[in-house]
């Protein structure tokens, strides 16, 4: 019997890469027209932050996590993987968490105007889904904000960047998140492995700052990000 220290990640993966996005091509067909949905929500939540409406905003976020917990991971991704099961779980309490930071408490001031808060937000809606394209992989394969988890929790980060105070109990999940999905991307050799983690040092480097300089002078934080 080999010793522990003689395994590698790609010893723990439960499928093929092929298997794995092949996936999504499978649950992209299965939920369709839920993309024109996905799509007229991102549309809401842009319109909702140039509003200041954090309440929308976060029963928004707190609907597609929730989704991803249901149709994703228990329905899809639980397939292959036995621990989706406890992704699912992690995603529906983060729908809570939105759900009482920005709907019940109404603490989700969004006044902020973040370029890395918006950057990320766009990454996750319009680059993100042509990834599959940019490496050689059909677009159907394509994965959406409201409907994937990696889109749906880097755009989380960044909208969550545009809060005027930083809300790390609802950062928690969609960082740790973007730790769990580039070692998965990472040890099956994807070319797009980094992009995850990058966005969650990004909001964390951003967010630890912004609690610690708390006596700073309230400023648009466009100037450091």
């Amino acid at each position: 019997m080999s010793e522990w220290w003689t395994y590698s990640l790609s010893d723990f993966l439960l499928f093929s890469p092929r298997t794995y996005h092949r996936l999504f091509e499978l649950y992209n067909e299965a939920v369709w027209p839920a993309h024109i949905a996905a799509a007229a929500l991102a549309i809401a939540i842009m319109v909702s932050i140039r509003r200041n409406d954090g309440r929308t905003v976060a029963a928004i976020l707190a609907i597609v996590w929730l989704w991803n917990a249901w149709a994703f991971h228990l329905d899809r991704y639980a397939t292959i993987n036995w621990a989706a099961v406890y992704f699912a779980a992690a995603f529906v309490l983060q729908a809570l968490l939105l759900l009482w930071t920005g709907v019940v408490r109404d603490a989700l001031d969004l006044s902020s105007r973040s370029r890395t808060g918006i950057t990320l937000f766009a990454f996750a809606l319009v680059i993100q889904p042509a990834i599959a394209l940019l490496v050689g992989r059909p677009w159907t394969q394509s994965e959406i904000f409201g409907l994937a988890p990696d889109p749906t929790a880097i755009a989380t980060l960044g909208i969550l960047l545009l809060a005027r105070r930083p809300q790390w109990h609802a950062l928690a999940i969609p960082l740790l998140w973007c730790i769990v999905t580039g070692l998965t991307l990472w040890t099956m050799e994807d070319p797009g492995a980094l992009l995850s983690p990058m966005a969650a040092a990004l909001a964390f480097a951003l967010a630890a700052w912004k609690t610690l300089a708390p006596s700073r002078k309230p400023r648009d934080e466009s100037h450091r990000g």
